[in-house]
């Protein structure tokens, strides 16, 4: 599989190559980045300069990108596996339209493990309903940018797809001084130091609490899904594809 990497400098870029230099069923034939720096791969400013040929392109880049890497794409009907959180909503209706034309990979959380999570929680609130308080706690380190994060969202919109009535998102509860709503689902953000990334999840009842949580112990775990799932989206037709479509095959 030859992947073409869009970010290929940042610590997620850096991560993922080494992961795919210890593997013998990819390789990374070309990296873009707006930065110059070094690889053990030609690297450009800008998909359009590329002129290695690619079977998946792979971003860990940053939003503002988004426009080009999905052009580039579609142009070559290359799939896509977008691995960059942070979107705006409009971006996201960019990404749907996208998928309509080629195979593109779309989730919160490139992990296994928080798509496990995800599950579970599901079937946490299909039990426990409205009779349990749901709040969710995320933390990252210092440099992120968005809060809450993308799984955070991710998790809580799991949640709410479960409940027999449409949830409403709490973020700061500073600026309320009212008591807790039923409907309420609490997302709480945290950054700090080097920490690559905790949720927690809690179920509130009376006298009893229930927690679900899943730790990152570092980059690698995101990056590596990142790799599975280019290897599950080469041969792929047009769609919108997500981490819940790799488990399932």
């Amino acid at each position: 599989m030859k992947i073409l990497l869009c970010g290929a400098l940042g610590k997620m870029g850096r991560t993922l190559a080494q992961i795919v230099s210890e593997r013998e069923d990819c390789e990374i034939v070309a990296g873009v980045d707006v930065h110059a720096g070094d690889a053990a791969f030609p690297l450009y400013l800008s998909p359009a300069q590329v002129k290695e040929d690619a079977d998946v392109l792979i971003d860990f880049s940053h939003p503002s990108a988004l426009g080009g890497i999905l052009e580039y794409a579609a142009a070559r009907n290359m799939p896509v596996v977008l691995a960059t959180t942070g979107y705006a909503s409009e971006q996201i209706t960019l990404i749907r339209k996208a998928a309509e034309r080629i195979p593109v990979f779309f989730t919160a959380n490139m992990s296994l493990g928080v798509n496990l999570l995800s599950e579970l929680a599901k079937t946490a609130a299909r039990v426990l309903g409205t009779s349990y308080d749901i709040e969710i706690l995320e933390m990252h380190h210092n440099r992120k940018i968005d809060a809450p994060s993308g799984t955070a969202l991710m998790l809580a919109d799991e949640i709410a797809s479960v409940l027999p009535e449409e949830p409403v998102y709490v973020f700061d509860r500073h600026a309320v001084r009212a008591r807790r709503g039923k409907r309420e689902i609490g997302i709480q953000s945290i950054r700090g130091g080097t920490i690559v990334g905790e949720h927690e999840i809690l179920f509130c009842g009376t006298d009893e609490v229930v927690k679900l949580s899943h730790s990152a112990g570092s980059k690698a775990v995101f990056a590596s899904g990142a790799v599975n799932a280019a290897a599950f989206m080469v041969g792929k037709p047009a769609g919108l594809y997500s981490m819940h479509d790799l488990v399932k095959e």
